[in-house]
C-alpha cells in the first residue's frame, strides 16, 4: 500500500510522495524550556518517535529536527503577555539561561525515559538568531514587513494564502477574530518578526539587528531552524493542533513569504490529551485539555511517583491513534500498567522458549508473514498504533508460531512501538531464575540444618538423653517436618 498520512493542509489523507525518492526530511515543533513538559506535551514527542521509527522501518533514511524555544515565545501565542522564559526566571531568580538549561536537561531525561529516540538535529532558538535575521531580511525585501513601535511586524495582508492551513477567511474574521493588544499592528492577524526594547525594555536576552536590539518572535525560529538544516522545501512538519491556527499559519506565511514557493508539504498534527478522573467521567466528556497556564497538569516524575513506569505512559498513548484525543485517568493507566506487564511476560516466555534466537525474514512461516504485514500496513495507514500493537498482542499468544518466529516478531514490532520489550523480558527472566536460585540455596540450606538435627537426635537416643531426643522431634515437627525411625536409620519428610 505505501505510507499513507493524514496532511492537515487539506485535510484529507494522502501517499506520502517524498521531495527526494528514499529520502524523508521533517520538523517537528520542540518544548519551550521553561517548566517541567507534562504528559500531554509529552504525547507529542511519543508521535514525533512513532513517525520517525516508522520511516526508517518503511526503508527511508530520514533527518528529523527539532528546536529548543529557549528565549522569545510570549505567555500568548498572538504575541501578547509576558516572556514566558523571563516571567520564570524572575519567579526564580535564576538567569533565562540558567532556566532554558535546567529545563531542557529535565525534558530530555523524559524523552530517555519513554524511550524516545533523540532527534537527529536538536538547535537552540538563542543559537541561530543570525539565521533568523537573515531569514527577516529576506521577508522585507519581499515586501511583506512594515515597522510600528519600534517593532517589525509581518504584513499578512500581503501574503494571499495567509491562513489555508488554519481554513481562516480574514475577510469573515479579521474584525475581533483574535483579541488584540498591540496597538501597533495594522490588523489583529499581523505578528511579530523582531521585538525591540521599546516593547520589552527589560528583556534578558537582546542582539543588534537592521531593525535595532532586540530579539525575534516566536514564530521565525522554527522557519529559519527548519531552513537551515533541512533546506527551503522539505516534506514533513509536525506539531499539536494548538499550533495550527498561529503558529504554524504564521510560520507558512513568513516561510513561504521569504522564498516565494510552498514551504512544507505534508503537515501532521497530534491530537490534545485531557484529563478526567476516571473513565465514566471521560465518557461524559467532563474532561480538560491539560495544560500549564491552568495549573492542570501531570508530569511523567508524577506517574512514577505513583508507581507507574514511564514505559507504561507510553503503552498508554500507543493505545490511540494520534490523530484521535485521548482521556487520561488513573483508570486508565492502571490498565496499561497491567496490559504491559502481561505483554512483557509472554514476551519472555518466548525468549525463553526461543532460546534468544529469533527466525530470519526468510524463515518465517506464512502466519507469522501475515502478521508482520498487517503491522506494517497499519503504520502505513497513518501510523495506527492500536492496530499495530494489536497485531502484536495477538502474535505473541499464537501458539502455532515456532518460538524462534514470534521472537523475530517482537523484535521486528517493538522496533517501532518502543517498548523495549526483550530487554524488560529479559531482565524478567533473569530475575525469576534468580529467585529460583535462591530458593533452591535456601532449600538446600535447610535440609542441611534438618540432617544435622536429625543426627543430633541420632546421637542422643544412643546415650539414651531421651529429652533430647523428644525435644528435637517435636521441635522438627513443629516446623511441619515428620521424623520416622526404620532399621536403616532415621528419616525425615515434610508434612
Amino acid at each position: 500500500m505505501g505510507l499513507r498520512l493524514y496532511n492537515t493542509m487539506g485535510r484529507e489523507m494522502q501517499d506520502f510522495v517524498p521531495i527526494t525518492a528514499g529520502y524523508a526530511g521533517f520538523y517537528g515543533c520542540g518544548p519551550t524550556v521553561y517548566n517541567y513538559a507534562h504528559i500531554g506535551n509529552l504525547r507529542a514527542y511519543v508521535f514525533l518517535d512513532i513517525l520517525d521509527r516508522t520511516l526508517v522501518y518503511l526503508g527511508y533514511t530520514k533527518k528529523h529536527v527539532m528546536n529548543i524555544t529557549d528565549i522569545g515565545h510570549l505567555s500568548g501565542d498572538s504575541d501578547d503577555g509576558e516572556d514566558k522564559m523571563l516571567k520564570t526566571a524572575n519567579e526564580k531568580h535564576q538567569s533565562v539561561l540558567e532556566i532554558a538549561q535546567f529545563y531542557t536537561d529535565a525534558f530530555f531525561r523524559d524523552i530517555d525515559r519513554l524511550n524516545i529516540k533523540r532527534p537527529d538535529v536538536v538547535c537552540k532558538a538563542t543559537e541561530h538568531v543570525p539565521d533568523m535575521i537573515e531569514l527577516i531580511k529576506r521577508i522585507e525585501a519581499n515586501g511583506h514587513t512594515y515597522s510600528a513601535g519600534g517593532n517589525l511586524y509581518y504584513d499578512v495582508s500581503t501574503y494571499p494564502d495567509y491562513g489555508k492551513l488554519a481554513n481562516l477567511n480574514l475577510t469573515d474574521q479579521m474584525a475581533g477574530a483574535r483579541v488584540d493588544v498591540d496597538s501597533n499592528k495594522r490588523n489583529p492577524y499581523d505578528f511579530v518578526l523582531w521585538f525591540t526594547k521599546s516593547k520589552f525594555e527589560n528583556q534578558a536576552l537582546t542582539w543588534d539587528s537592521p531593525w535595532g536590539r532586540g530579539y525575534p518572535g516566536w514564530h521565525i525560529e522554527c522557519s529559519a531552524m527548519s531552513m537551515k538544516y533541512l533546506g527551503e522545501h522539505f516534506d514533513i512538519h509536525t506539531g499539536g493542533i494548538d499550533h495550527i491556527p498561529i503558529h504554524h499559519t504564521n510560520e507558512i506565511a513568513q516561510s513561504e513569504g521569504a522564498t516565494g514557493h510552498t514551504w512544507v508539504n505534508y503537515w501532521l498534527h497530534n491530537e490534545f490529551l485531557v484529563i478526567a478522573k476516571d473513565k465514566q467521567t471521560a465518557e461524559n466528556g467532563e474532561a480538560a485539555k491539560m495544560s500549564k497556564s491552568s495549573g492542570n497538569f501531570l508530569t511523567l516524575q508524577s506517574l512514577i511517583d505513583k508507581g507507574y513506569d514511564a514505559l507504561d505512559y507510553r503503552y498508554f498513548l500507543l493505545g490511540a491513534q494520534y490523530r484521535s484525543q485521548v482521556f487520561f485517568s488513573w483508570d486508565a493507566m492502571d490498565g496499561a500498567k497491567n496490559a504491559r506487564r502481561a505483554l512483557v511476560k509472554r514476551a519472555a516466555q518466548v525468549l525463553e522458549a526461543a532460546g534468544g534466537t529469533a527466525a530470519g525474514s526468510a524463515a518465517l512461516s506464512p502466519k507469522a508473514k501475515e502478521y508482520r504485514d498487517a503491522f506494517t500496513a497499519a503504520l502505513e495507514n497513518d501510523l495506527s498504533t492500536p492496530q499495530a500493537m494489536s497485531q502484536l498482542q495477538t502474535a505473541v499468544r499464537d501458539g502455532s508460531l515456532k518460538p524462534e518466529e514470534t521472537l523475530a516478531l517482537v523484535r521486528t514490532m517493538d522496533g517501532v512501538l518502543g517498548l523495549r520489550l526483550e530487554e524488560e523480558a529479559a531482565a524478567l527472566n533473569k530475575d525469576r531464575i534468580a529467585s529460583v536460585n535462591s530458593s533452591s540455596h535456601e532449600d538446600d540450606a535447610e535440609a542441611d540444618e534438618i540432617n544435622r538435627l536429625v543426627g543430633e537426635r541420632t546421637a542422643a537416643k544412643k546415650e539414651k538423653d531421651f529429652a533430647k531426643a523428644d525435644k528435637i522431634r517435636n521441635d522438627l515437627a513443629a516446623r511441619g517436618i515428620l521424623i520416622t525411625d526404620t532399621p536403616q536409620g532415621s528419616v525425615w519428610k515434610r508434612s
